[in-house]
C-alpha cells in the first residue's frame, strides 16, 4: 500500500466530517433565525440534518459554542470586507457606494446571521462577546472615516461624532431587511441602496 492510499481515506473522512460541520452551521443559522437562540435545542438541529442528537456531539460541544461560531463568522466577515472595499480606493463618494452595496450583500446572502446576530448577541460567552464587540466597532469606524472624507469632499464639515450616528442609523435600516416582505432581490439590492445613500446624505 502507498503512502497516498493510506492518507487518502483520512483526507476523505475530513473532507466528509467538514461538509457535515458546514451542514450543521447552516441548519443552526435557520433555526436559531426561525425560533430564538434559547428555543433551539441541539437535537432539533441534528434532526434538520438528519442525525442522532448524540452524533452532533462529535462537531460542536455546546449550543454556545455554535453560537459563538456564527456570529463571530459574521462580524469577521463584514469587518473583513468593509475593510478591503476601502482599500481598493477611489473618490470618497464611490468607496462609500462601494460600502453600502457590500453591507446589502451579507444581508441578502446571510440574512439569518443578521437576524440572529439583531436578537441574541446577549447570548455569547464572554470572550465571543467581546470579540465581536471590537469586530463590530472597527467596522463602524470604517464606515466613519468614509463618512468623514465623503463630507469634505463635498466641502461640509462633518465629525466622527455624526458620522458615527449616521452609520448606526443606517445600519439600524439596513438590517432590518431579513424581516421585510418578499420582493425581488435586484429590487431589493437597488431600494436598499437608494434608501441608505440617501439616508447618509441627509
Amino acid at each position: 500500500m502507498t503512502a497516498d492510499s493510506e492518507t487518502l481515506p483520512t483526507t476523505r473522512r475530513g473532507q466528509a466530517k467538514a461538509a457535515r460541520r458546514a451542514e450543521l452551521i447552516a441548519a443552526a443559522a435557520r433555526l436559531m433565525a426561525r425560533r430564538g437562540f434559547v428555543a433551539v435545542r441541539l437535537e432539533d438541529i441534528a434532526a434538520e440534518v438528519g442525525i442522532s442528537g448524540p452524533a452532533m456531539y462529535r462537531h460542536f460541544a455546546s449550543k454556545n459554542e455554535l453560537l459563538d461560531e456564527l456570529l463571530l463568522d459574521i462580524s469577521e466577515r463584514l469587518y473583513d470586507g468593509g475593510r478591503a472595499v476601502v482599500e481598493r480606493g477611489g473618490a470618497p463618494g464611490e468607496v462609500l457606494r462601494r460600502l453600502v452595496e457590500f453591507h446589502i450583500d451579507v444581508l441578502v446572502t446571510k440574512p439569518d446571521l443578521i437576524a440572529i446576530q439583531d436578537r441574541d448577541l446577549d447570548s455569547l460567552t464572554p470572550e465571543a462577546r467581546h470579540r465581536v464587540r471590537s469586530l463590530q466597532r472597527r467596522y463602524v469606524e470604517t464606515w466613519v472615516d468614509v463618512l468623514v472624507d465623503d463630507a469634505a469632499a463635498a466641502g461640509r464639515d462633518t465629525s466622527s461624532g455624526e458620522a458615527r450616528v449616521r452609520a448606526h442609523a443606517v445600519f439600524g435600516l439596513l438590517n432590518s431587511s431579513p424581516r421585510l416582505p418578499d420582493h425581488p432581490e435586484d429590487r431589493v439590492r437597488s431600494l436598499l441602496t437608494a434608501m441608505a445613500l440617501a439616508a447618509l446624505a441627509a
